[in-house]
């Protein structure tokens, strides 16, 4: 497992967390926000995670819509309103 510090939020700057998978793929992990991402190489890791921090902040994309979670099969009420920490193995280290 690689760490790539880049700091912390509260100073502007991120930390990174990198690890190789079993399978040779990469996650990335953005401790301060809460947002993984992964890839075939940690640049693919990286750019993916770069995006979805993106996403996750409202920086890029368009707000999900109850129309849009039904169309994923998903009911709007079962939604929570606040996100919550995701059932993933890399949080809860």
């Amino acid at each position: 497992m690689a760490r790539a510090d880049a700091g912390d939020s509260d100073s502007g700057q991120r930390k990174i967390r990198l690890v190789e998978e079993e399978d040779g793929r990469w996650s990335a992990i953005d401790e301060g926000v809460g947002v993984a991402s992964q890839g075939e190489t940690r640049s693919e890791a990286l750019a993916n995670l770069d995006e979805a921090v993106a996403l996750h902040r409202g920086d890029i994309g368009e707000p999900v819509t109850d129309a849009d979670l039904r169309d994923l099969g998903v009911a709007p009420d079962a939604v929570p309103d606040e996100p919550q920490e995701p059932d993933a193995p890399w949080f809860s280290e």
